[in-house]
Parts: C-alpha cells; sequence; structure tokens
C-alpha cells in the first residue's frame, strides 16, 4: 500500500492507508488576494452553486448576496447600499413575476406562486428586509436575509429539474446525479466510545451526519458516490482521520469508477475535466474546498487527471493553516462534490477507526440515473 500524505504548510503527516493518494503534493502559495466573495461555508456554497436557469431569480440573488457581505463589515454598516440592493431586487421580482414562476415545471408552479409570494409579502420578505434595514437593525436584517435567500435559492431549485448542459459523450454511460441529493451517514466510535451532539441529550454511541451531494455541478463525481451509496458500498467502512482530513479507509477498487477529475470552474456552465485550476491566475471552482466539511474524492495514484473510484475525505478546512485570502493550499485539485449540512460537529470528534454503520440517500435518488442509461 502507498504513503498517504497531508501536508501542512511545510510540515507533513504520513498514514498507510489504501492504494490512492488524496492529494498531488505541495501546492504553491496563493499569490494575490483572491475574490473575498469566495463562500465560506456549506450553505453559502451550495445556494451559489445552483444553476442560472431564470436570468431574473439570479438576479435577485446576487442583489441580496451583496448584503450578505455587506453585513460582515464591522463598523459602520452602509446600510443606504443595503436598502439600494433590496429595493432592485424587490423592484425585479414584481416586474418578472410570470417569467420566475413560469421557468418552474408546470406541476410545480402552484409551490412556486408560495415561494414567490412569501419573497414578496412574507413576514420575513424583502419589504420586512426594508423595515429592518431602515431601523438599522442588523440582527433583524440578517434573519429577513437568510430567510429571503432560502426562497430563492428553493425556487432556483424548483426552476432547475435536470441538468442544464449536456456531459461530452465519452461520460454518457457513467452515473450520474441531475440535481441534489441527500445522504445520511450513521457512524460509531471504533473503541466504543461516545459523540458529543451539538443539540444536546448526553453522550452519544450513535452519530448522523448528513452530506449534500451536488450533481449541478459534479453530475458524475456526485451520481458515482449516489450509486456507490445505493449499493451499501460504505456499510461498516472504518475512517482514518489527520489533521486536515478524515477518510473512507476502503481500497475496493472494483467498486465505483476511476473517473476523471470534474471541477465546475466559477463562471463557467459546465464542468472541466481531467483539468485542475490554478488560483494564483484567478480560478476558482463552484464548490469550493475551502469550507469546513467538503467532500471530495481521492486521488488515484495511477494517474493524476483521476479521482480514486471509491474512496471519499471530510475536508477539515482550518484558515488558520490556508494560504492568501483565506484559500487552502490544495484548493482547486480535487472533485469536490458535496458539503456535511448536518453533524459538522462531528467531524472534528472523528478518530482513526471509526465506522461508517451506514450510508443512505434520503433524498434526490430520483435524481441519480445509474450506468448504461443514455440521457438521450
Amino acid at each position: 500500500m502507498a504513503a498517504l500524505t497531508f501536508f501542512q504548510m511545510t510540515a507533513s503527516v504520513h498514514l498507510v492507508c489504501s492504494n490512492f493518494d488524496w492529494r498531488l503534493g505541495v501546492a504553491e502559495a496563493v499569490l494575490y488576494s483572491p475574490d473575498t466573495k469566495v463562500p465560506r461555508s456549506a450553505e453559502v456554497a451550495l445556494r451559489r452553486a445552483i444553476p442560472a436557469v431564470n436570468p431574473a431569480t439570479k438576479k435577485i440573488q446576487e442583489s441580496l448576496e451583496d448584503i450578505f457581505y455587506l453585513l460582515r463589515i464591522p463598523q459602520r454598516k452602509p446600510f443606504g447600499t443595503m436598502e439600494t440592493d433590496v429595493k432592485k431586487a424587490l423592484k425585479l421580482a414584481m416586474e418578472e413575476r410570470d417569467s420566475i414562476i413560469a421557468t418552474a415545471p408546470f406541476d410545480d408552479r402552484d409551490k412556486a406562486t408560495q415561494l414567490y409570494d412569501s419573497l414578496i409579502n412574507g413576514k420575513v420578505g424583502l419589504p420586512a428586509m426594508l423595515d429592518a434595514i431602515a431601523a438599522k437593525d442588523p440582527d433583524k436584517i440578517s434573519i429577513r436575509l437568510q430567510s429571503s435567500l432560502d426562497t430563492i435559492a428553493a425556487l432556483e431549485l424548483l426552476q432547475a429539474p435536470a441538468l442544464p448542459y449536456l456531459l461530452p459523450n465519452d461520460y454518457q454511460e457513467l452515473p450520474r446525479l441531475t440535481g441534489r441529493a441527500t445522504v445520511e451517514f450513521i457512524l460509531k466510535r471504533g473503541d466504543e466510545s461516545t459523540f458529543t451532539i451539538a443539540s444536546g441529550g448526553g453522550p452519544q454511541d450513535i452519530g448522523k451526519i448528513e452530506v449534500i451531494l451536488d450533481g449541478y455541478s459534479a453530475p458524475l463525481t456526485a451520481g458515482n458516490f449516489a450509486s456507490l451509496v445505493s449499493k451499501g458500498a460504505y456499510d461498516g467502512i472504518t475512517l482514518r482521520a489527520t489533521e486536515q482530513a478524515v477518510l473512507s479507509d476502503n481500497e475496493r477498487s472494483d467498486l465505483g469508477t476511476a473517473l476523471p477529475i470534474e471541477i465546475m470552474p466559477a463562471g463557467e456552465f459546465q464542468p472541466l475535466y481531467r483539468t485542475t485550476l490554478n488560483v494564483q491566475d484567478g480560478e476558482l471552482p463552484v464548490l469550493p474546498l475551502s469550507v469546513y466539511g467538503a467532500v471530495a474524492m481521492a486521488h488515484s495514484t495511477k494517474s493524476e487527471d483521476f479521482s480514486a473510484p471509491s474512496q471519499f475525505f471530510f475536508y477539515l478546512y482550518d484558515r488558520r493553516s490556508a494560504g492568501l485570502g483565506g484559500l487552502s493550499f490544495d484548493e482547486g485539485q480535487f472533485s469536490v462534490f458535496g458539503y456535511v449540512t448536518k453533524g459538522k460537529e462531528l467531524l472534528s470528534q472523528l478518530r482513526t477507526g471509526d465506522i461508517i454503520v451506514s450510508a443512505k440517500l434520503i433524498s434526490g435518488a430520483d435524481r441519480l440515473i445509474q450506468a448504461g442509461i443514455n440521457s438521450g
């Protein structure tokens, strides 16, 4: 078995784990300060990764995302700029009502109408956000902004019932995920000790983690993973932990497919294959690795252009060991395909020898197209 090597700046930790190496080598330092709007949480990354099927909806989202970053300003908040952004979003939403609702599939239009109405008239919608801005109340602005962004995300997911692009012909026969899916991991300690759960209730013998898979940005990687989960490939698998990641300790090359590296660059409409990104040149992925709880495939040691067939890892992003701009030194080098959205507090508790009791698709199975089914 090959040595699995983790790098933290110039230091390294060596683990004998599997036939796949999760990274290529020490990446060069980031030589510039990247866009400060790189997503820093799973929720923001997933929200921004939804395809822009309806241009008006995406423009409304962009206006509101601006406020999300303006609220980070520690001293005098630019309330005037926030007001302008909300008024622009509200005006566009009212002008484009019919197109926003009509973009959703016919069977989902009643739900789209309800979401639209809550955005325009709801107690925590856009008018309520204007009231909070007028009161210069950052806490209320934040609550109402989050509600509005969640509503927009729900609308955009309705508007994107399938991939908005065609996969390359060479990959048409591979499993793929044509949207979002959720995987629930049930975990237990290898040494029979307990987990501490954020919601309280005392020590727990079993831990639960939920991961949202993003087939919009990584359809093949997410599809391969979802296919493996549906076959029980990760049930009973042990984990290996380092300071930077927790990996599945599985070597079953007979399961899954060694896929090409799959990364969708920010600003593009479909993924690149067998190509990593150069963050020094301003290339950033839609699904960044530099988020605590990012989920990605390990690298294959047989070719740096491919991911391992089945070995994945949870990334334990730590800004203290990142490069300039807070980006991981490995940003743009892996096929990230999802994020931990529930149970994040368990990631730091995981140790080598802990066990995945089961991994199950709890939503989105209808978005999984198995191998051998042509997209038509």
